[in-house]
């Protein structure tokens, strides 16, 4: 009976082109995989500094993997939350320029945690249209009405908080994971203060990478936490370990420990996840040049791919989207690249509209000058557009 039921939608999308299938991926450094028996380049990874490979933070974990052992043993507020959690948190703090922060398992769940336990029935939740999933579940979780506006349109947000009824909150992606674009959050704060709403910003792709110091989007549009009070990053990224966090007032993040589900329900992190992530806090503040290669890597791949004529996407950050339409044709492209010697995904639909199919390209820290080079030589060789123009 089960499989009567899920065997038609399967179908349905393999005929599509949108089956999605796991890789068995061993990383051998910050731009290097091993698969199916090939080293291949990595361009679809999200360690944007090249982090996830370092082993200085394999070695923190281990020694506190020996002191703390490896499980957490409890949630938070049981039994779960160590010293290291709570050094976590106060670097945290410190880093984005908040009174407190507060540590979650996932990304994911950080932000269901936030919209579920501040909103209710009666209230306005207003959401970018590309923001990602986890801020949409959220919203479905709150029981708030959802208003969408079209995407990094000031005018479409103004109108929507104009209709808006009740308690007002704006959340949006600091850096929007599928086009690589910035939310224009100095604009959206004004406008939020000028309608006595709320806003908050999902930055999983700014932090460690965007500001002067790496605290992300916040510092990079000098946002303090009046303007900005809800801030949500993640560990597993330019951090290179794994968890979130949300950052704010200390009213804040009270609230979310008495009402936040996900938080009060939840296994802690093991403490040496919380050890492997102040090490690589501790990188980020003493090795500056990471972020100064990677922007290097930025500008070197734009040059490159507008001299070939390439359909790329307004980015200036680490992720580079290649817009191609067709789902067929961007899966076709992807295994190219990949008989090639580069292991980039095909991303197409429900994860990016409909005639948006796109290779996702992710650039790192660690790719050298030659790395770029050498996946812009691919590209110049399987991409139609280039072909067309030359």
């Amino acid at each position: 009976m089960l499989e009567q039921w899920l065997q038609p939608a399967l179908e349905e999308r393999r005929q599509q082109q949108r089956y999605r299938q796991r890789r068995n991926v061993q990383p051998l450094d910050g731009r290097r995989v091993r698969y199916q028996g090939r080293e291949l380049l990595l361009f679809c990874s999200n360690d944007y500094l090249g982090l996830a490979t370092d082993p200085r933070l394999a070695q923190a974990a281990h020694r506190a993997a020996d002191e703390f052992g490896w499980g957490s043993g409890a949630s938070h507020l049981v039994s779960g939350h160590s010293p290291l959690h709570h050094q976590l948190e106060e670097r945290l703090s410190e880093l984005t320029g908040r009174s407190r922060a507060l540590l979650f398992s996932t990304g994911y769940m950080a932000n269901i945690s936030v919209l579920s336990a501040l909103l209710g029935r009666g209230d306005s939740l207003i959401q970018d249209k590309l923001n990602h999933a986890s801020l949409i579940d959220g919203a479905r979780l709150s029981g708030a009405r959802l208003r969408r506006f079209t995407h990094n349109d000031l005018d479409s947000l103004q109108r929507q908080l104009l209709a808006s009824e009740g308690r007002k909150l704006v959340a949006v992606d600091a850096v929007f994971s599928m086009d690589g674009d910035m939310a224009p959050l100095a604009d959206q704060a004004e406008l939020c203060r000028q309608h006595d709403a709320v806003l908050m910003a999902d930055d999983a792709h700014g932090f460690g990478v965007l500001g002067e110091s790496g605290a992300g989007s916040a510092s990079h549009w000098g946002l303090d936490q009046a303007q900005l009070p809800i801030l949500m990053g993640t560990l597993g990224k330019a951090i290179g370990s794994f968890g979130a966090f949300v950052a704010g007032s200390e009213t804040l993040i009270e609230a979310l420990i008495q009402f936040a589900r996900p938080y009060v329900y939840t296994t802690a992190l093991p403490p040496a996840v919380a050890a492997a992530s102040i090490a690589a806090l501790d990188i980020i503040e003493a090795e500056p040049a990471r972020r100064q290669t990677l922007n290097a890597r930025i500008q070197q791949f734009r040059a490159g791919a507008d001299a070939l004529g390439l359909n790329l996407m307004a980015s200036d950050t680490a992720i580079q989207p290649l817009m191609i339409g067709g789902d067929g044709d961007a899966l076709q492209l992807s295994q190219q690249l990949e008989q090639t010697g580069f292991l980039i995904s095909a991303i197409r639909p429900p994860t990016v509209p409909e005639g948006t199919a796109r290779l996702r390209i992710t650039l790192s820290a660690a790719h050298t000058e030659t790395d770029i080079e050498q996946l812009l030589e691919a590209l110049a060789r399987f991409c139609p557009k280039t072909a067309e123009s030359s």
